[in-house]
């Protein structure tokens, strides 16, 4: 079985070798093709004095390039560092600097537009363009990906254990800058093993890689295709109606999404065969509304809904099996295969159950920590309870700072981020809280965020932002009367704002750190 993340590919090249692997536009790869490929690519990064642990950088879309570069970074014992395409200048510097990348690589066009901040990249020695020379005025050497992989002879290079660095994954950073998660191997194929196993993936499925390949989420659609000799198809969002043409092309069976995006899908106008073609759909990167998920099973009718719950620090914690979604609505799920979730107080004491509590993972999937920030990685690394675990020996784990409850059967269900909880008229309030009595007052809301702010009589206000739906007719007089209605006093919003859109990070979440200071420059007391 793999150890490294290259051998996800070069190991179902030795089973099934002609098997399409990957599928971009109109190109498709066999394993044995991504299997050359990506040992022409090692040798190449070798060539260039990469040395064990550098780190290589990726400034792409979505493209058979970008992913061939995360597996040659493996293969030669580099780490992979993948920055959002949707990022600009001064951010890609950001990510440059902090963790000292050597080599990146990315296209003509974007390379022009990084010029004036390549200079500050003292730590970079190499530009690899995949397309066509530029006149670029850099310090850094520059080469061209095709003419560099036509120099070398492909050669496998070795990495040292599966606990080494494998990949840098900058969160989006709403508040301050972004931060670095390190990867091992052994988390990213883990990561991979446990998904697949509850997905039942298979090879004959096709999964399609429509979210950024920085976010782990979207990076964990690739590597489990490959995990079980599966077809991935690569694919960089425009709009609804191009995910569904995708579908019914390439027969998908396998979908992931975050509620934004799931919530732009339901307006599509699915064929019957499209929507027919999905043995599931999964969700993360935040809760799903509850309205949301009632018309993606109303479209995808062949298709199990999976609800996951996951951090970038440990890749996936917990998911909902489907069978379960009528009978537990609104819960987390459980921990996922190979994995341990426990819910502790602030004391490491193990929680009761319903009490609320902080989430804690351990288990493989725990990443190595923060790049470059060791007081940051000592808040959230911390050792396993062992009060909870029975745990002899120190281990670490990684604490959320999300709030969860888990009941009698040990089903986990969210509360709120712990920095985030409303405190008002007595009472601690949760975000989400607020958001589903916002739900649930009107099928005319789409999207709505909830926060607190300062007040001097309450403690703090309840301050909400709401998206309509399309062709709603609804004043914000009247939304408020809706949500009074059902809702208990303490949860009502003091403060109402109709908006045509939320502000997002570069992973497609709504902006909730925006969005909350916002509001409290706004009404805070």
């Amino acid at each position: 079985m793999p150890r490294f993340v290259h051998q996800l590919i070069t190991h179902t090249a030795q089973i099934t070798p002609h098997k399409t692997a990957l599928i971009f536009k109109q190109q498709n790869y066999s394993y044995q093709d991504l299997q050359n490929n990506l040992e022409k690519l090692a040798s190449a990064f070798t060539s260039l004095s990469i040395k064990r642990h550098d780190r290589i950088a990726v400034y792409l879309p979505k493209c058979p390039e970008a992913v061939l570069s995360l597996f040659a970074s493996s293969a030669s014992g580099g780490v992979f560092v993948p920055v959002n395409h949707v990022l600009k200048a001064a951010q890609v510097q950001h990510i440059l600097t902090d963790c000292d990348v050597s080599i990146l690589v990315t296209s003509s066009d974007r390379a022009r537009a990084l010029q004036e901040v390549l200079p500050q990249c003292e730590q970079l020695k190499h530009v690899i363009l995949i397309d066509k020379m530029q006149d670029l005025s850099i310090p850094q050497r520059v080469h061209v990906l095709p003419d560099l992989l036509n120099t070398v002879d492909a050669k496998p290079v070795n990495t040292a254990t599966d606990n080494d660095m494998a990949a840098i994954l900058y969160t989006s950073g709403s508040t301050g800058k972004p931060k670095g998660v390190v990867l091992s191997h052994r988390n990213i194929v883990a990561g991979a093993e446990s998904v697949s196993e509850y997905l039942c993936n298979h090879a004959d499925d096709v999964i399609l890689a429509l979210l950024p390949m920085s976010f782990d989420y979207g990076l964990n659609q690739i590597t489990t295709a490959f995990l079980k000799g599966a077809t991935c198809v690569l694919m960089d969002y425009l709009l609804p109606g191009d995910v569904v043409k995708t579908i019914e092309k390439h027969g998908v069976t396998g979908l992931a999404a975050v509620p934004p995006l799931w919530q732009q899908l339901i307006k599509a106008k699915w064929s019957e065969s499209a929507a027919a073609s999905l043995r599931y759909f999964t969700n993360s990167g935040g809760a799903m509304p509850a309205p949301v998920l009632s018309e993606l099973r109303g479209i995808f009718h062949n298709a199990k809904p999976y609800l996951m719950y996951g951090l970038t620090e440990a890749f996936r914690s917990t998911y909902l099996p489907p069978e379960l979604v009528d009978e537990r609505p609104g819960s987390m799920g459980r921990a996922i295969p190979n994995a341990e979730i426990m819910v502790v107080r602030e004391d490491g004491s193990e929680c009761a159950p319903d009490e609320p509590g902080e989430l804690v993972h351990r288990g493989p999937h725990v990443s190595l920590g923060y790049w470059n920030a060791p007081d940051k990685t000592a808040e959230r690394f911390k050792p396993v309870p062992k009060s909870v675990s029975g745990l002899v020996l120190t281990e670490m784990a990684v604490w959320s700072g999300d709030t969860v409850k888990k009941d009698q059967d040990g089903f986990l269900y969210f509360v709120g981020r712990r920095d985030e909880m409303i405190k008002t008229s007595g009472y601690r309030v949760s975000p989400m809280e607020v958001e589903d009595a916002c739900y649930a007052a009107s099928d005319l809301i789409d999207e709505v965020v909830a926060c607190g702010v300062s007040d001097p009589e309450l403690g703090q206000a309840i301050a909400v932002k709401i998206v309509l739906k399309k062709d709603a007719h609804l004043n914000e007089a009247e939304a408020l009367k809706l949500i009074k209605k059902d809702a208990p006093n303490f949860m009502h919003p003091k403060y109402l704002e109709l908006v045509d859109a939320l502000p997002r990070n570069p992973n497609g979440k709504v902006d909730r750190s925006a969005i909350s200071q916002e509001l409290k420059s706004r009404y805070a007391q």
